[in-house]
């Protein structure tokens, strides 16, 4: 490995974009050595940009390029099995982000594969776990100061989706965020999952079922739901409510963590803007993804953040989701017994 960690980044859309320009400008020790796109045209002009950087074709090639220390995946769901299962055959660490696969069946594989090893090469990129108020209010419950949490409540709502967004999609690429956060901040496995079908907006497209409340179970037996609203027309909104048996917490308000308990105490902190405050959780996780790596080698864990499991989990609920929302049914999340792999 070179000084500076040389990075293979494939899929440069918005999001992969975005972090090839946050490795060259924001991130210490690492590059961008090579670009991969299906459209060759747009990796050649952005990697035209960037000294030493250079386009490859085939996004296998690319993954095992002998100046490719690292990848990071920002391709469509579809590809990620086969390109993760590259990584690991060539022991290419690798931030992928979401979905780690686009089904629990190939996300268990994945899990499988890199289990076989011996070393921990994937992270997924659940970029809230990094950002200040999530961790602010994960180290509140971790804390004990809020008591024993019992409820929570999210919102996720988006001013629009692309147009071939469909109902299932909700579950899959926007419900997953509350999943993942649940699992964080809870510290345990989701059980079970409903999605309600409230009456749908006049502004979704023809077909879509928008807006969707989201009731997940938890191991012990707490409760979590989610209103998932993405085309409100309105902003991006994220919120998280933690209800404990010694007071509450909210975040996502732009005014930093809201904090209400004994005697009767309300406050939080302002904070920067929705932008700001998500872009510097990119920055932390792809900072800290970046020193991981580079301390691997030494001890076989290339990850600081939710791994391959995660992305298990987090793919076996939305299914069990996508199929609630089709019956309407509470169904039962089917996860493989984690100290069996």
């Amino acid at each position: 490995m070179s000084n500076e960690l040389r990075i293979a980044v494939l899929g440069v859309g918005m999001m992969g974009a975005d972090h090839v320009a946050r490795i060259q400008s924001r991130i210490a020790g690492a590059r961008v050595t090579v670009i991969n796109d299906y459209v060759t045209e747009r990796a050649e002009e952005l990697a035209a940009t960037i000294d030493g950087c250079r386009v490859v074709i085939d996004p296998i090639d690319a993954i095992a390029d002998p100046e490719v220390d690292a990848v990071l995946l920002a391709t469509p769901g579809p590809t990620h099995e086969k390109q993760l299962l590259a990584c690991l055959e060539n022991a290419k660490p690798v931030l992928c982000e979401k979905p780690l696969t686009t089904d629990a069946a190939t996300s268990l594989e994945v899990v499988k594969a890199e289990a076989a090893l011996g070393k921990t090469l994937i992270q997924v990129g659940f970029m809230r776990r990094f950002d200040a108020e999530y961790v602010e209010l994960k180290g509140l419950i971790d804390s004990g100061d809020l008591g024993r949490p019992l409820v929570v409540h999210c919102v996720h709502r988006n001013p629009s989706v692309p147009s071939h967004f469909d109902s299932a999609m909700v579950v899959k690429d926007s419900l997953v965020h509350e999943v993942d956060v649940t699992r964080f901040l809870l510290d345990e496995e989701i059980t079970s999952v409903q999605i309600i079908k409230p009456f749908p907006s006049s502004k979704a497209p023809e077909g879509l079922q928008d807006p969707q409340i989201a009731v997940f179970s938890t191991e012990s037996g707490r409760h979590v739901d989610t209103e998932v609203f993405v085309t409100t027309g309105v902003a991006y909104e994220v919120r998280t409510e933690v209800v404990a048996e010694l007071g509450s917490a909210i975040i996502g308000l732009d005014v930093g963590l809201v904090r209400k308990s004994k005697p009767g105490t309300w406050g939080g902190a302002i904070t920067p803007s929705f932008k700001e405050r998500f872009g510097q959780a990119y920055d932390v996780q792809i900072q800290r993804w970046v020193d991981a790596v580079v301390r691997g080698a030494e001890s076989g864990n290339y990850v600081d953040g939710p791994g391959a499991w995660d992305g298990y989990a987090a793919a076996a609920v939305c299914e069990a989701g996508v199929s609630s929302l089709e019956t309407g049914e509470r169904v039962q999340v089917a996860m493989v017994d984690r100290s069996s792999i």
